[in-house]
């Protein structure tokens, strides 16, 4: 028997390349999860596009003044353009990999009575 090939090499660009080099070069697994891996203070983001949308992440990304949403602080990078669009591109690939179910999506109960 043999393993399936997941690399989803065929949509592998240059664009997603230089956001990979940029996640890595800004050390953003400093603060975030990918994939399950790296650290826990910021929001994990292997589906970060799905949940997002490409404009947030843009205007994040691209922010020239540090915000904290719920607390936590995140680095005003002050991305151009073509850097934030370059990472989308990587979240966008990343988001679009086969991860056989992970992160798995959360069961939230609603707290609303309907009575």
């Amino acid at each position: 028997m043999e393993v399936g090939k997941h690399s989803d090499e065929e949509n592998l660009t240059a664009q997603v390349v230089r956001g990979k080099v940029l996640w890595e070069a800004n050390n953003c697994m400093g603060c975030h999860t990918i994939m399950g891996e790296g650290a826990y203070y910021a929001p994990e983001l292997t589906k970060v596009v799905e949940r997002r949308g490409e404009g947030y992440m843009k205007a994040v990304l691209m922010s020239k003044t540090p915000w904290s949403p719920r607390g936590r602080k995140m680095v005003a990078y002050g991305f151009s353009e073509e850097q934030a669009n370059d990472l989308v591109a990587f979240f966008t690939w990343i988001g679009n990999t086969d991860l056989n179910g992970f992160p798995p999506k959360p069961d939230y109960k609603s707290t609303i009575n309907t009575k």
